[in-house]
């Protein structure tokens, strides 16, 4: 039988092998001959079906994946694969129960290969099957999600990368909105230029239809395509009429959903607080970005609208003590300030709140409403850093007055800190991301609540039960409020909607009742108690974040009783997929804001994992070389270091070496050691390198650039045969490398991309590079280069990192920052060398080059570690990568 291959096919969304490059029709192992994705959109409720057919056309088995991206707010709901006629359903379980299975299955070697990765907008669902020759598999996902109004409308977004064109590919939208569809736009990147035309839209009263149908010849002739087919967005954004201030209220089956957005009121005047982290993480783009967002803020505050500024490191500055109205003058001084905000010091983030709280509540309320915008990428580090007492402290000073909104700026941020304090406090938490558009980020995200209309908006809903949220501080224009319940017995006679609030200083009233007949509708209307699940599902894990205790396991027990009832994937469940019998099962959790994938444990190629014991084969009369050169004798208790000069093999580092006995021509001193690797470094003008050890297993700074941003530290193994277990790399704050013997992933704040290191890769953006090939990792940022090598010795891997190009400029730290160093031999009874008019003390020895990959032994000056750096170790090692 012939063994299996295996190849990675990403059907939706960004493929994690998407920078290989396609193969043509004629010589691609596998065909996507078929591709729908159907999205139904009732009473802004969505569910969408991502249908995908392939075809293995080669006359062995080879393994197929499905790789789709999926908004971020959207629960799966279903997923099935269909095999020679047989369906194999993915089935939704607790996630302790799901974990337990993924955590076995991983303890055995097997794969548990789903992948849940969380970027801006989307997030990534991946599964694999093996199928047979000349067989076809089918696909099929769905997920749910409930369009959330913001500035006025509402948005549905497709991303597509499917990495062929395929002939029969197809999006079909379906809008059925009662009240009728207001105005309906299709944008994004499937929606420019020869890719328009292959968009019909038909726009009826209250129905809307959308239709993407490229030709194949179109998939890879457009702006946005390529070999590998299409690659954009189709986003589709409208809003419908409200013909009443009440706004839409809609029952079926004994369930009703009230979408409440009136805009014919007055806007209400805003006192608002900036709080602003200038600690000194926050150095570079971070405060760049922040300075214009505030500049553009200022200039949109209106006359009657008061606002302040706080600024915050290890200690608080104020721009004034109280809240002034936003005037010329006022707006022009504050600006002036904004443009002069610098980062330095730590961060209390208690104090600045606390204080931003004292300044809003010394300003009379009557009239207005109060705002409270922390921004901030950091956690406390300075004052009050209990995180429990911080919550403590600002939910018991706010005291339910006014909303607190946070923002975390970056991937570094402890958001379930920032989330849990402005849940506690009637706000949201927003990750802002570093990007070049983060300064529209946080301009986007004050539009959005720059205009209150409506102040402590009660929702009563007579004759109905098991209401979602009905209270609610307040309502700004743009926006939307939804309220689900069920109506008992279907007794629609008996319910009443109203709504008390206050506009400005008056109270207003609004009521409705349920219409008695109701249009017919091309669909069942069960997506209406589906509606109810999914808002009653996410509020509960809103409220959840905010418990403790046996109260936080009662509102996650009824959040995970409704999750198991409709099959939802969500922080508390995960969906095991069934696979033909004799493959393993997999796992798909949904995960958290901000929260790290969990890596399958079988990677693109197909190749799997394999989690492998080093095990040390001592014997007292050898003399083993490693990785570094050094010559040690080991049995269990000591360690014998050989000092110069002695006979060395050469070794094969992708071979198990062979251990040689050695005859030792000088002296040998006994004692325990820990184990050391070896290092070379360059000298200017002689034939032999300087060599230095450091003992293992520490985490060390190998380059910091901090003209460019760049950083790239690593982490030694525990083994003294092998080299670096991890390596990161960090440029600006939005873009980071990590790479493992494993693989490689690149983070750019917007997406995580996944290689293994078996295929030739060539990925570029606009300031980096990456070039996998022969297992040598080429990276090059800005005006730095490094290469870093995969080796393999005793069935341990290793990774080693070489500079070919060296940072331009000062102040470049780190243990490869070092240029060639330049020594004189300094003859006598001892050998020295003089290195910047220092004599220091040095033994003749030997390494190996790891630089090049025929890993020459090459001869060098060995000297302590504090000589060759200039240091001291602990300059060089660092406690997080």
């Amino acid at each position: 039988m012939m063994k299996g291959v295996s190849v990675g096919v990403g059907l939706l969304g960004l493929l994690l092998a998407c920078v290989t490059t396609a193969p043509t029709d004629k010589n691609r192992d596998w065909d996507i001959y078929s591709f729908h994705i159907n999205s139904t959109v009732t009473s802004r409720y969505a569910t969408t079906i991502i249908t995908s057919r392939v075809a293995n056309r080669i006359d062995q088995s080879q393994e197929i994946e499905f790789h789709v991206k999926i908004p971020k707010n959207a629960f799966i709901s279903k997923f099935k694969m269909t095999i020679e006629g047989q369906t194999y359903d993915g089935v939704v379980k607790q996630k302790e129960e799901a974990q337990q299975q993924y955590t076995q299955a991983v303890s055995r070697g097997q794969s548990a290969g789903i992948v849940s990765s969380v970027g801006r907008t989307l997030e990534e669902f991946k599964t694999s099957v093996t199928v047979a020759a000349l067989s076809k598999v089918t696909f099929e996902l769905t997920y749910e999600e409930l369009l959330k109004r913001r500035m006025g409308k509402y948005e549905l977004l497709i991303h597509a990368r499917p990495m062929q064109p395929v002939a029969d590919f197809k999006i079909d939208v379906y809008i059925n909105e009662r009240p009728g569809i207001h105005f309906l736009e299709i944008t994004g990147g499937l929606s420019t230029k020869a890719l328009a035309n292959a968009i019909t839209k038909t726009h009826a009263s209250s129905e809307a239809w959308v239709h993407f149908y490229p030709s194949k010849e179109l998939q890879s002739q457009c702006e946005s395509c390529g070999e590998q087919g299409l690659n954009g967005d189709l986003v589709i954004t409208y809003d419908v009429h409200r013909k009443t201030s009440m706004g839409d209220l809609h029952e079926s089956e004994g369930y009703f959903v009230h979408h409440f957005a009136p805009s014919d009121l007055p806007r209400i005047p805003k006192n608002l607080v900036f709080i602003i982290d200038r600690s000194g993480s926050m150095h570079g783009r971070k405060m760049e970005q922040t300075r214009e967002a505030l500049l553009k803020i200022l200039g949109d505050l209106a006359e009657d609208d008061h606002f302040g500024l706080i600024t915050f490191d290890s200690s608080v500055s104020t721009w004034r003590k109280e809240l002034l109205p936003a005037n010329q003058d006022n707006l022009e001084a504050a600006k002036s300030f904004a443009r002069n905000i610098h980062e330095r010091g730590a961060t209390d983030i208690n104090a600045a709140v606390l204080e931003g709280t004292a300044m809003l509540n010394r300003h009379p309320q009557g009239g207005s409403v109060s705002l409270l915008i922390l921004l901030t990428d950091g956690d406390p580090t300075t004052g009050e850093t209990n995180l429990e007492k911080i919550h403590k402290n600002i939910k018991e000073a706010i005291g339910k007055k006014f909303p607190l909104y946070c923002l975390g700026f970056g991937m570094d941020v402890n958001f379930d800190f920032l989330e849990k304090m402005a849940l506690e406090n009637s706000g949201v938490g927003r990750r802002i991301y570093t990007d070049s558009d983060a300064a529209l980020q946080l301009q986007g995200f004050y539009e959005e609540v720059a205009t209150p209309l409506l102040t402590d908006v009660q929702m009563i809903y007579l004759g109905g039960a098991n209401l979602t949220q009905t209270n609610f501080s307040q309502y700004y224009n743009g926006s939307e409020i939804v309220v689900a319940g069920q109506i008992p017995d279907n007794n629609i006679e008996m319910f009443t909607a109203e709504v008390i609030a206050i506009s400005k200083s008056n109270r207003v009233m609004y009521s409705d009742t349920l219409p008695k007949e109701e249009p017919i509708e091309a669909r069942s209307d069960s997506h209406i108690q589906r509606l109810w699940a999914y808002l009653t599902v996410k509020q509960l894990l809103d409220k959840e974040v905010q418990l403790s205790g046996k109260e936080k396991e009662k509102v996650k027990k009824e959040a995970l009783d409704l999750c198991m009832k409709y099959s939802f994937v969500t922080p508390f469940t995960s969906m095991v997929v069934t696979k033909p019998q004799g493959e393993d099962s997999q796992v798909a959790h949904k995960p958290k804001e901000g929260e790290k994938p969990i890596r399958s444990s079988r990677v693109i190629s197909g190749s799997r994992l394999q989690v492998l014991k080093h095990q040390v084969n001592s014997h007292p009369a050898m003399a083993v070389q490693d990785a570094y050169g050094l010559m040690r004798r080991t049995n269990d208790h000591a360690v014998q270091k050989s000092f110069p000069d002695f006979a060395m093999a050469s070794l094969d580092f992708n071979d198990p070496p062979r251990a040689r006995a050695t005859k030792t021509t000088m002296r040998t001193t006994t004692t325990t050691v820990s184990p050391l690797r070896r290092f070379l470094l360059p000298a200017e003008g002689q034939a032999l390198p300087l060599c230095y050890d450091i003992p293992v297993a520490l985490s060390l700074r190998l380059l910091l650039d901090p003209n460019n941003e760049l950083s790239m530290n690593g982490q030694l193994g525990q083994s003294a045969s092998a080299g670096y277990r991890k390596i990161v790399i960090h440029y600006r704050s939005d873009q980071h490398i990590e790479l493992d013997t494993t693989g490689i992933t690149f983070n750019d704040e917007q997406n995580t991309t996944y290689f293994s290191w078996s295929p030739k890769i060539n990925h570029k953006t606009d300031s980096v590079s990456l070039i996998l090939r022969d297992k040598e990792m080429d990276v090059t940022i800005a005006s730095t280069r490094v290469v870093i090598m995969l080796y393999k010795r005793n069935g341990i891997k290793f990774l080693w990192p070489v500079l070919r190009q060296r940072p331009t400029g000062d102040n470049i730290i780190g243990i490869m920052a070092h240029p060639p160093v330049a020594y004189e031999e300094v003859q006598g009874i001892t050998m020295k060398l003089k290195i910047r008019d220092k004599e220091v003390d040095v033994s003749r020895d030997s390494a190996v080059d790891l630089s090049v990959r025929s890993t020459p032994t090459v001869a060098c000056w060995l000297m302590p570690l504090q000589s060759a750096l200039q240091g001291e170790l602990a300059d060089f090692t660092i406690t997080q990568l």
